[in-house]
C-alpha cells in the first residue's frame, strides 16, 4: 500500500478505525470520514461515535507516520461526501482506495412489524450511503488513470437471511448488487470492486445491550458471555465472533496489488457462517 491513498468511511471506530490503521501500517495515507454523532434525535440503543473517537484514529494514523486527513460528514449527504473526498484528495495528492464501511443496526422486529422510520434509516445509511460513497470517489479513481480497489462493507447477512433483522439483511443483499454493477461499469477502468461480508464483530455495533438481548431474549440482563453460548452457533469455527482486525486484513488483501485481478467477489470473513 506504500504510496497510496485510501477513503474509508465509518472511519471514527469500529472496523473503519481497525482499516485505517492496517492500511497505514502498510503505508497508505487514509482520508477519514466519520459522522461522529447521532444519526437521528431518536434514543439510540449503540452510542455514536464522537468526534473524540476519530480523534483517536487521527492519532494512531499518524503514529505510523502516515498522513490522514478527517473529515466529520454523514454518508446520507452527497454533497458533503463529495466535499471531504475532494478535500481529502487535494491535501495527499491522489485517490486509490475506497472502503465504504460506514454502517448502522437498529430496530430487532420482524419484518412486517418493522417501522417505517427504522427501515428507512437503515436504507439511507447501509445501502445508499455506500452508493453514495462510491459515487464520491470515483471521478478521482478513474482520473487519476491507475484504475483502484474499491471494498464495500456488507455482511453475512448480505450472503443469508436471518430473523429480527429484515430491514439489514435487504441492505445488506443490496450491497452485493451494487458492488457487482460497480464492478461491471468500472473494470474499463481498472478499478476492481469487491465486498467483504464479516460475522459478529467485537464492536461497539455488535457489543451492546440490544444485540445481547436480541441473542438472549431468555435472559433479563444477557452479558458477552451468555451471548457468546448463542453466537457459537452459528459458526463451524468455534468461536462466537472475530475481531476487527481479521475484517481489516482481507480488506488489505483486496485494496493492495496482490488482489489485482480479483473484481466481483463476495469475500466471507465468517467462521465457516455461510456454511450453516
Amino acid at each position: 500500500m506504500e504510496g497510496k491513498v485510501a477513503f474509508i468511511t465509518g472511519a471514527a471506530r469500529g472496523q473503519g478505525r481497525s482499516h485505517a490503521v492496517r492500511l497505514a501500517q502498510e503505508g497508505a495515507d487514509i482520508i477519514a470520514v466519520d459522522i461522529c454523532g447521532p444519526i437521528s434525535d431518536e434514543p439510540a440503543v449503540i452510542a455514536s461515535s464522537t468526534p473524540e473517537d476519530l480523534a483517536e484514529t487521527v492519532k494512531l494514523v499518524e503514529d505510523l507516520d502516515r498522513r490522514i486527513v478527517a473529515i466529520q460528514a454523514d454518508v446520507r449527504d452527497f454533497d458533503a461526501l463529495k466535499a471531504a473526498v475532494d478535500s481529502g484528495v487535494e491535501q495527499l495528492g491522489k485517490l486509490d482506495v475506497i472502503v465504504a464501511n460506514a454502517g448502522i443496526g437498529n430496530g430487532g422486529a420482524t419484518l412486517d412489524k418493522t417501522s417505517e422510520r427504522d427501515w428507512q434509516e437503515m436504507i439511507d445509511i447501509n445501502l445508499s450511503g455506500v452508493w453514495k460513497s462510491v459515487k464520491a470517489g470515483v471521478p478521482h479513481l478513474i482520473s487519476g488513470g491507475n484504475g483502484g480497489s474499491i471494498i464495500l462493507t456488507s455482511s453475512v447477512g448480505g450472503l443469508k437471511a436471518y430473523p429480527n433483522t429484515g430491514h439489514y439483511i435487504a441492505a445488506k443483499h443490496g450491497v452485493v448488487g451494487l458492488m457487482r454493477s460497480f464492478a461491471v461499469e468500472l473494470g474499463e477502468h481498472s478499478i476492481r470492486v469487491n465486498s467483504v461480508h464479516p460475522t459478529n464483530v467485537n464492536t461497539p455495533m455488535f457489543m451492546n445491550e440490544g444485540t445481547m438481548k436480541l441473542f438472549r431474549p431468555d435472559l433479563e440482563n444477557p452479558g458477552p458471555e451468555d451471548m457468546e453460548l448463542v453466537a457459537k452457533f452459528m459458526h463451524v469455527l468455534p468461536i462466537g465472533w472475530v475481531e476487527p482486525e481479521d475484517i481489516s486484513n482481507a480488506v488489505l488483501f483486496l485494496a493492495s496489488d496482490e488482489a489485482r485481478f480479483v473484481t466481483g467477489v463476495t469475500l466471507s470473513v465468517d467462521a465457516g457462517s455461510c456454511l450453516k
